[in-house]
């Protein structure tokens, strides 16, 4: 079995270009990746861009990248290998 590691991500939809931007700090001290992507959040189509942009960025096959939580959500929690 794979090792897993959890990410937070905050996810902008609807942005200019797909990019990876840096790691932000919330008001509660925790750590989140700062993503952009071109696409809508609408029909899931945000959360297939950002699995794309990831799984590319980091050489990962996007079913290697699942959502545990955050769905409909800016801030999403990913599951990815270690």
């Amino acid at each position: 079995m794979v090792d897993r590691k959890t990410i937070t991500v905050k996810i902008t939809p609807k942005a200019s270009k797909n990019g990876i931007g840096t790691w932000e700090t919330d008001s509660d001290g925790k750590s989140y990746l700062k993503v952009f992507v071109t696409a809508a959040p609408e029909k899931g189509k945000a959360n297939q861009a950002l699995i794309a942009l990831l799984a590319k960025e980091w050489k990962l096959a996007k079913s290697d990248i699942q959502i545990l939580k955050g769905e409909t959500d800016r801030i999403k929690i990913l599951s990815v290998p270690k």
